[in-house]
C-alpha cells in the first residue's frame, strides 16, 4: 500500500514507521489513523518484522496531537465513535506481540502523547515536549491519556498534568517515568539510539518476546496471585517451544542460538 500520510522503511527486521505530516507537526487525522492502523497490522502479520520504530517526520514534533479542525467538527455520537476507533488502534499497538518504540522528538501532546504512551517503549531528546493540554479545550484525553498516564507515572503526577494541561519538558518526562530513555544530543543520536535498542530486541527469541509483552500487559490488571498464576502458565507454554530447546542447547554448547518463531 502507498500511503499518504506515512513513511515506512524496513532495515533488517526492524520497521521505521514514520508519521509524515510535518506541515502540520504530525497531527493525528482521520486518514493517518486509518494508514497507521493498515500499517500495524500488515507489520504484525510480517514474520521478517521483530521490532517497530514509530517517529514524526520534520524533527520538530513527534505528533502534536489530533487535528483540531476534525475535532471541531464532531458532534456527541461522532467523538464517541472516533474516541472509540483510535482507542482500538492504539490498544492494537500497546499488545501487539512485537515491541513498539516511540521516537519522540519535538512536541507529543494530546493524542500523540497518548500514541507514544501506547507504545512498548519511549525514547525522546532532550527537545521533547509532553502534554496532555485536553482540558484547555473543555474536553479530556479520549485516546487512553487518562487511563495510561496514571498507570505509567502514578495518580497525583497524572491529575497534575490532566488538571493542568501543562507542558513538561523531556528532563521531567523522564524523572516521573512517562519516557523510559533519555538521549541528550541531537535526532541523529537519537534515531541511532532507537535502531539500537530495536535490533537488540528483535535478535531475541520472537515467541518469548511476545510473551513478555502479553504477561506484562494482561497481568497488569490482575491481583497478584492471579498474574504469578499467569506467568506459570505463559512460562510453561514457552518450555514447549523449539525456541527454548534451540535456546537451553545453544547456552549449554556455548553458541549463538537461531531462533525459528516456532
Amino acid at each position: 500500500m502507498t500511503y499518504e500520510t506515512l513513511l515506512l522503511e524496513i532495515d533488517a527486521n526492524v520497521a521505521l514507521l514514520t508519521l509524515n505530516r510535518p506541515s502540520v507537526l504530525n497531527a493525528l487525522n482521520t486518514t493517518l489513523l486509518h494508514e497507521l492502523d493498515h500499517a500495524i497490522q500488515e507489520l504484525a502479520a510480517d514474520p521478517a518484522i521483530r521490532a517497530i520504530i514509530l517517529r514524526g517526520a520534520g524533527g520538530k514534533a513527534f505528533a502534536a496531537g489530533a487535528d483540531i479542525s476534525e475535532l471541531a467538527a464532531l458532534d456527541p455520537a461522532q467523538a464517541e465513535q472516533q474516541s472509540l476507533r483510535t482507542q482500538q488502534l492504539f490498544r492494537r499497538i500497546e499488545t501487539l506481540p512485537k515491541p513498539v518504540l516511540a521516537c519522540i522528538e519535538g512536541y507529543a501532546l494530546g493524542g500523540g502523547c497518548e500514541l507514544a504512551m501506547a507504545c512498548t517503549l519511549r525514547l525522546a531528546n532532550s527537545s521533547a515536549r509532553l502534554a496532555q493540554p485536553e482540558i484547555k479545550l473543555g474536553l479530556i484525553p479520549g485516546y487512553g491519556g487518562s487511563q495510561r498516564l496514571p498507570r505509567l507515572v502514578g495518580r497525583g503526577a497524572a491529575l497534575k498534568l490532566l488538571l493542568t494541561g501543562a507542558v513538561i519538558d523531556a528532563t521531567e518526562a523522564y524523572r516521573i517515568g512517562l519516557i523510559d530513555e533519555l538521549v541528550e544530543a541531537g535526532s541523529d543520536a537519537l534515531l541511532a539510539r532507537a535502531l539500537e535498542l530495536a535490533r537488540l530486541i528483535a535478535s531475541m527469541p520472537p515467541l518469548a518476546l511476545a510473551a513478555a509483552i502479553e504477561s506484562v500487559d494482561q497481568g497488569a490488571g490482575l491481583p497478584l496471585d492471579e498474574a504469578l498464576a499467569l506467568e506459570v502458565r505463559i512460562f510453561g507454554r514457552l518450555c514447549g517451544t523449539d525456541d527454548k530447546r534451540e535456546g537451553t542447547r545453544a547456552f549449554l554448547e556455548k553458541r549463538q542460538p537461531v531462533w525459528s518463531g516456532r
